[in-house]
């Protein structure tokens, strides 16, 4: 008998410890499948939690025909889909209006809006597993009606078949190419035809380090030269809570000579890596007399070529628990 055997026996009897054994090494590919469904690295954790403890009351119907992976992520989906039912897609500021063509200083949070938030990489991730999560196709993802997300996911990135498909979410084969079909539509009108993870590809990793260390230290320094120097012509900076978003460079400039280079403070930065690309944690001494840089924003970096084409900063200090960050810097 096998060891997976003898544990899917030993949890079925109540064995708390057997069922972590066999979900252990499938929980964070499903809990990235949760976030790809929910937008959300905190939707993940609670959407996963719940699926965990259906599937801990449900293993005693389990029977063992398909595989316990299939099952697993049958309860993912359909825990994750519960919850898109409920609270509806996430979204970006660019999904919400167009771009202002000046500094807006007084902008304001919408907390009424369920916002997209990073995602933290973890070490060793497969080509595809990063590419999978990168910011444009997520984002691109919560255009999705649930059913066709679910179906996208499972097929695209999980690799089941059709047929599986339709007995994971209780619908026909035809149902599920269909909503193949118009997913891809979608998708193919929203997420860029070159992934990051080919533009990564295609500069060697100290030209990366050296964009996002130019990018810090243009901030730290206030060097509004320095910044545009590394910024594409149709550049957007977007700041979810905040509602208002920047296209261009001119536009982007303003904001940033206005803002981040201007009236914030001091600033401090760690590198990350966030949806599979590069990215930086942005701390802030607001006031000259505070003694710490305080958490202020992930910023995720998106490249074309050699410079930055989007800068999507997650403000709020509640993502960087995910991320394992220092509380403050000095």
């Amino acid at each position: 008998m096998s060891t997976t055997t003898e544990d899917l026996d030993l949890a079925r009897e109540g064995d708390e410890g057997a069922f972590s054994r066999l979900v252990g090494p499938l929980h964070h590919d499903l809990h990235a499948h949760c976030y790809r469904m929910l937008g959300s690295a905190h939707d993940a954790d609670d959407a996963l939690q719940d699926a965990l403890v259906r599937a801990w009351r449900g293993l005693p119907g389990f029977s063992g025909r398909g595989t316990l992976r299939s099952w697993l992520y049958t309860v993912a989906t359909r825990t994750c889909l519960d919850a898109v039912a409920a609270r509806g897609r996430r979204a970006l500021p660019v999904d919400l209006g167009p771009s202002s063509a000046h500094a807006v200083v007084d902008d304001r949070p919408l907390d009424d809006v369920a916002w997209l938030g990073p995602y933290p990489d973890q070490p060793g991730l497969a080509y595809e597993q990063r590419e999978s999560v990168e910011l444009a196709f997520v984002a691109a993802l919560q255009h999705l009606p649930g059913n066709q997300r679910a179906a996208l996911l499972l097929f695209e990135v999980l690799g089941f078949a059709a047929a599986e498909i339709a007995a994971m979410m209780g619908t026909s084969t035809a149902s599920v190419n269909s909503a193949l079909q118009r997913a891809r539509k979608l998708l193919a009108d929203r997420v860029p035809d070159q992934t990051q993870q080919r533009t990564l590809r295609s500069l060697d990793d100290t030209r990366v380090r050296g964009i996002v260390s130019g990018y810090t230290a243009a901030l730290e320094a206030g060097d509004a030269d320095r910044l545009v120097a590394l910024l594409t012509e149709d550049v957007t900076w977007s700041m979810p809570p905040l509602p208002r978003w920047y296209r261009g460079l001119d536009a982007v400039m303003d904001f940033a000579r206005r803002v981040p280079l201007g009236s914030c403070g001091s600033w401090r930065h760690l590198e990350v890596r966030a949806n599979g690309q590069p990215a930086v944690a942005a701390y802030l001494r607001a006031q000259e007399g505070q003694a710490v840089h305080q958490p202020w924003s992930i910023n995720v970096l998106t490249l074309r070529g050699d410079r930055i084409a989007e800068v999507t900063s997650f403000v709020g200090a509640a993502h960087f628990a995910a991320f394992d960050l220092p509380p403050h810097l000095a």
